[in-house]
């Protein structure tokens, strides 16, 4: 390990603690963590092509249907449930080969790629390239499918077998191992991305799942895909750690100052409901909580929260909107929907996202 490494190491160490303690502070983690989530949904899957942003993936999930809504924004949905998929086995599962096959089986279920076996090792020769290039011209070739399983065994084998690397390390190492094998015939980068931030939850590194290095990943693409192939070619394992450890610091920083952003919105909001909504300021403040989960709602979604009568729930919902917390998005007099504009703008300000 050069000076450079080592240097970058203790640094990207200390930004995870601060990560890791910053996020701690916050009332409900698990709120800032949903966000999380799919903010790296869209940028991982971004890196692939599709074209859909966060607000595409909320409204989809808040059942949206927007005739200039992406298609592909299922494919971002079905990244979320990979990753909740993946968090969830990790209970009961090591990072395993098992555990890779259900998530990918997770991403590409019922969306493009579902025809290229989901969950299933691949069978047949696949390459790296251009769009149409042929395996003659390929930039890269991974190993002839009957290798696959043996290669995957011993990435399992380096994931789980004590050794001295240092954490982060290993994890850059096995990143780079595991898109070289691409064992899949789709999916390989989503599921290697989601790799990475799995493998800190487990070693207990982050208590929750909120380093996701998509961002730095898509900022970069071409140094990444460069560093990617360096390896293969001429074994510049230094020059992608160094790489690696750099995003590794940079994303930190970046979520540990949304986490910071986030109670200060959160002081801000509660101290306007309190100080304007009066006797309605307890179920304003009900509701403000369930928006850091449900940033996009409807009224009828209120009136269920809160167990009142739809005009109060409408009133509540016209105050907030009143205050500039919540913002009307479809233009429609009934069945409207309302967004936490400045919530949602927090996650989404990185990502040069349209719309």
């Amino acid at each position: 390990m050069t000076g450079e490494i080592q240097r970058l190491l203790s640094e990207a160490d200390r930004a995870l603690g601060r990560l890791d303690g910053s996020i701690q502070t916050l009332p409900h983690p698990d709120l800032f963590v949903f966000m999380y989530v799919r903010k790296e949904a869209v940028l991982s899957s971004q890196i692939e092509g599709t074209q859909s942003s966060l607000n595409d993936l909320l409204s989809a999930e808040a059942r949206i249907l927007s005739p200039g809504q992406p298609k592909n924004v299922d494919e971002v949905v079905n990244y979320v449930g990979a990753m909740n998929h993946g968090l969830q086995r990790l209970r009961a599962l090591p990072l395993s080969v098992r555990l890779i096959r259900e998530i990918h089986a997770e991403l590409l279920r019922g969306v493009r790629g579902e025809r290229l076996t989901p969950g299933e090792l691949r069978r047949s020769q696949n390459w790296i390239g251009p769009g149409g290039s042929h395996l003659a011209d390929a930039a890269f070739v991974p190993p002839p499918p009957e290798e696959v399983p043996v290669a995957l065994g011993e990435l399992e084998g380096f994931l789980n077998t004590p050794n001295d690397l240092p954490i982060l390390l290993q994890i850059g190492l096995a990143h780079v191992q595991f898109e070289t094998i691409h064992p899949f015939l789709d999916g390989n980068g989503r599921v290697g991305r989601l790799l990475i931030t799995f493998f800190l939850c487990e070693r207990g590194i982050l208590q929750k799942p909120v380093l996701y290095l998509s961002h730095h990943f898509k900022k970069n693409r071409m140094a990444y895909y460069d560093h990617l192939q360096a390896v293969r070619d001429t074994g510049d394992w230094e020059g992608w750690l160094i790489f690696f450890l750099r995003g590794v610091i940079e994303v930190s920083a970046q979520a540990t100052e949304t986490a910071r952003r986030i109670l200060a919105l959160r002081e801000d909001h509660r101290t306007a409901v309190t100080t304007h909504l009066a006797r309605a300021a307890a179920n304003g403040h009900r509701v403000l909580e369930h928006l850091y989960e449900r940033p996009i709602v409807s009224v009828g979604q209120i009136q269920a929260l809160l167990g009142t009568t739809y005009p109060a729930a409408n009133n509540v919902v016209k105050r907030l909107a009143t205050l500039g917390i919540l913002r009307e998005i479809t233009g429609y007099h009934r069945n409207r929907l309302f967004r936490y504009e400045s919530y949602i703008r927090l996650f989404s300000e990185t990502q040069a996202e349209p719309g």
